[in-house]
Formats: structure tokens, sequence, C-alpha cells
């Protein structure tokens, strides 16, 4: 082949490193934006947080809603604080994001213009929010502390064990099998199988031994609290729980029909088939169901209230409340503003900056100023992530303010096309925003992303929210007659009802989203 030369135009968009992190921040959560502060407070020495309370500034962004032209040579005297409105920085660096940004538009890496000299505003980002670690009581018990705290059913039932008068071999025993209950109190593994683990399969008379230890230890491990534990299924943990009662002077003679019940098949009392049941055990029809009742209220796992349940306690990125004033329509008003709780203070170190300055030309500037230029482009894409995050929240309140008022019946349909189409941004950017972004309302606290919903269509011709149906869908399951629950084509008719076209197919997923049994589940004996 004949070498030659050529000549080829094309366009590409190259992200550089400050649009990268912006983007990442953006998706980040509360929790994982903490964690990337923390992060680059240890490997930025230019960066800190600020223990006092910023002093006010003179270069202040006045709205969220004014765009201002973006200056890559002006970044060393960009503003890096907030005001309570937030800034409009963040609606111009968004639109940097979405738009087809090139090259010439943002410097190539964090050394920006070169400049050495400190910004007009290098001080605190995020006043209203307290700083790192202050507590009102250093002494208090801190979250994972009392999570320390929790008793959990192994130790519960080892103190127990302390109270009986066993040889060491027998204690040895019960204790094994208390560490090998699982978090129900269930005792998965067979005695055959714990014991084989331990002899191995050559030695037949030590594993005898093992096997007998064993049995002997369970029968005392299902004597202790809570009752049911130690069982090796449902039915035994069932049963179990009805001989305490028998013990206890219960009724003997519903006790024995639940214990007949307990022996037939699970799925049986699982579907509550009363006539089946009836049938299996020869009973009449007002027996069988007593003893279901009965059966109901045992405990189907014994170790449930030991289990350290992990509890995310979710902190609102925005918060919405009601204003004192309603609008020129006559509608309720509502105020947006940031959570200052989740807003980290941060501003560059004056003395890092100071020093840096005014050693200007010694060896190893330039890296250290490419570090002070990493900094300032932390706080400013930070600030942008919660301007754009508050943006995107006004436009939903807008949007969805019958919500606000009347609650989740008058949801709206909202799509991310919607938002995007009114801010100027692309539509994966909307995606990134209501991503465990979490808004706190008069009804409750809610992910960005409950805001959005697909439309169904109506007999006027107009759209439903599918959360409203879902609510309509869940009003109607709580009226409903136990005796006579709904069915899920009842439900459809219903909905056909309030003008409303929804498939049977479509309520049934929206039972099930909303965890709702089928009706035969529903209905009560």
């Amino acid at each position: 082949m004949k070498p030659g030369l050529s000549l080829r135009v094309s366009q590409h968009l190259a992200l550089t490193p400050q649009l990268q992190q912006s983007i990442r921040l953006l998706q980040l959560s509360t929790l994982e934006l903490s964690q990337e502060v923390e992060q680059m407070l240890d490997e930025n020495p230019f960066l800190e947080v600020a223990n006092e309370e910023a002093p006010s500034e003179e270069f202040g962004v006045p709205s969220v809603d004014a765009a201002p032209e973006y200056d890559a040579h002006a970044a060393d005297e960009a503003q890096y604080s907030i005001s309570d409105s937030a800034g409009a920085a963040g609606a111009d660096g968004q639109k940097e994001q979405d738009a087809s940004a090139s090259e010439n538009d943002l410097p190539n890496d964090w050394e920006g213009d070169g400049s050495v000299d400190m910004a007009f505003d290098d001080s605190e980002w995020g006043g209203d929010a307290l700083p790192r670690g202050t507590r009102d009581d250093d002494d208090a018990p801190t979250a994972l502390e009392l999570a320390g705290t929790h008793e959990s059913l192994t130790d519960f039932l080892l103190q127990q064990s302390l109270s009986l008068r066993l040889s060491e071999l027998d204690r040895y025993a019960l204790r094994f099998l208390i560490e090998n209950l699982n978090d129900d109190g269930y005792l998965e593994d067979s005695l055959e199988e714990l014991a084989l683990g331990l002899a191995g399969p050559s030695d037949l008379e030590q594993l005898e031994e093992l096997v007998h230890r064993f049995t002997v230890a369970l029968g005392l491990l299902q004597s202790l609290e809570p009752v049911g534990v130690g069982a090796r299924g449902l039915s035994e943990c069932l049963r179990l729980q009805l001989q305490h009662l028998r013990h206890q002077g219960g009724d003997t003679d519903l006790i024995d029909i639940a214990l007949q019940l307990c022996a037939q098949p699970l799925e049986l009392l699982a579907r509550r088939d009363v006539r089946k049941l009836m049938q299996a055990c020869g009973l009449p029809e007002a027996k069988v169901r007593a003893a279901l009742g009965a059966i109901a209220r045992l405990e189907p796992k014994p170790g449930r209230r030991f289990v350290n349940v992990e509890r995310n306690v979710v902190v609102p990125d925005v918060i919405v409340k009601k204003a004192a004033r309603r609008g020129a329509d006559g509608m309720a008003q509502f105020s947006v503003q940031l959570n200052p709780d989740v807003m980290p203070r941060l501003r560059v170190h004056d003395i890092y900056a100071g020093a840096l300055r005014s050693h200007k030309g010694s060896e190893g500037h330039a890296g250290l100023q490419q570090r002070l230029q990493e900094a300032r482009w932390f706080i400013k894409n930070v600030q942008q992530r919660f301007d754009t995050i508050l943006r995107v929240s006004k436009a939903i309140v807008d949007r969805q303010k019958n919500f606000f008022v009347h609650g989740e019946l008058a949801m709206r349909p909202l799509v991310l096309r919607d938002i995007a189409d009114e801010l100027g941004l692309h539509e994966s950017t909307i995606s990134r925003v209501t991503t465990a972004k979490y808004m706190s309302t008069p009804h409750g606290t809610y992910e960005l992303k409950y805001f959005f919903g697909s439309g169904l269509g109506t007999e006027t011709g107009g759209n439903a929210s599918s959360t409203a149906v879902r609510a309509l869908i869940k009003q109607f399951v709580s009226a409903e007659s136990t005796k006579k629950p709904l069915s899920d084509s009842q439900i459809a008719e219903m909905l056909k009802e309030q003008g409303i076209e929804c498939a049977r197919r479509t309520v049934a997923k929206y039972r099930e989203a909303l965890k709702i049994a089928p009706a035969n589940l529903r209905k009560a004996l």
C-alpha cells in the first residue's frame, strides 16, 4: 500500500478534569459527598473547613435564576460562597455540562490561568452549615455507640444458659448450637450435619456421641426464651409455641386443633384454605377458623426482636415550607431552600495560599499552584452541585404544587424532560440530580424521583399520574371489607368509575409495588 498524507477535520467532546468532577459530584448522595469532602480535605492542604462564621461577602451571588457569562480567565476571581437562596453560578455552570463544551471553553488542567494571586473570596463556602464534628454535647453517645449496646440473640441465650447446671461437654454443645442459629432463631443445619463437621465421616463412634450431645442440647435450647428458638422449621416453631401456651394454662381444645393444623402442609395455612383444612382434619369450620386465629397470633421468627436492624436516617437536601402569604391566584405558596446541615463549610486556607503567592517562582511552585487551583475548583463544583439541586427542586415544587397542598392524590404526571426543557438542562442531568436526593415536605420526606411519574389516560382525554393512581389503590384497599377484600379486577373497575383507564395487570403491578397482599391473603378469618 502506497504511503500518503491526508487531512481530516472532526469534532469531539473533551471532558476536562473540572467538568468530570462536577458531573461526579452532582450524582453523589449526601453521605457520599461527605466522604468525598473528607477525602479532599485529607489530600489537599489548601482546603479547610471553617470553624467560625465567615465574614459577609462583598462579591455575593444575588440570585439563582440569573445566569452570568462564564469567563475561564476570571476563574481565580470567582465567588465561592453561597447566599441563603444559593448562587447563580450553578445555572451557568450546569449549562456547561449539558452543552457541547470544547477544550477551549475550559482550561485543560487544574492550573487555570496560571495566576498565583488570591481570589477575591477564597473564604468560606456554605456558611450556614455547622462545622464538621460539632455537637451540642461532646459527652453524648454517638449513633454508633448506641448501636454497639444492642443485645444480640446469641448473647441473650448465652446469658440464660449460665443459670443451667450442665456438665462441661453439655455446656459446649449448647453454646455450639446457639452460635449456629440464624437471625430468625432457627437451626438451619441438622444435628447430623453439625456433628459431621466436627467429627468427620470416618469416626462413627464420635459422630454418634456428638449427635447424642446435640440432641440433649437442642432440648435445652428449645426450653429457653424466646419461645420457639432452636426450631428446625416453621412447623416446629409454631408447635413449640403452642405447647408453651398449653403449659401456661391455655385453651387445651383450641391448642390441640391448632397443633393438628400445623401438621398439615404450610401452603394451606398460608392461603387460609379453610375448606381443605376442614377436610384434612375432619373438623367443623368454626373450630378451624378459631385455631387459625390462634396460629396467626404466634411469632414465626423468634429472633426478630434481637436483629440489629441498620436504621438509615434520611437527611433531606431540600426543605419545603408553606409560606405565610398566598399567591395572586389565591393558591398557597411554598418556600424552597437548601438544608444547611448537609452543606459543607469549605474555604481555601488563607495562610498557605498567601505563602504560595509570596514565594512565586520557587522550587515546586507549579505543583503547589495546581493543588491550590484544585481546591478552588472543588469549592466551585460543590457550590454548583447545590445550586443545581435547588433549581431543580424549585421547578418540581412549581409543577407539583397541588401535591404540597392536597397530598399524593393530587400528583400530576411529570417526566424528566419537562424539567429539563424548563431549566435548559439535559435529561441525564435531571436524572443525576433527582437520584438519592431527598426533599422534606409538609407531607413527609421523599426522594426527588418520587415526584416523577408516567401518566394514565382518562375519559376526559387528560392524564392521571401513576403516583396518584397508586394512592387511590391504597385508599380503596384501606376502606375495603376485611371479609370481602377487593380483587384486582374490582379495583380496576373502581378506577374506571373515577375516569381512569387502568388494566387489571397494571393494578396488580401497582399493588405489588405498594406491598399489598392479594385479595385471598387479605381476607380476614
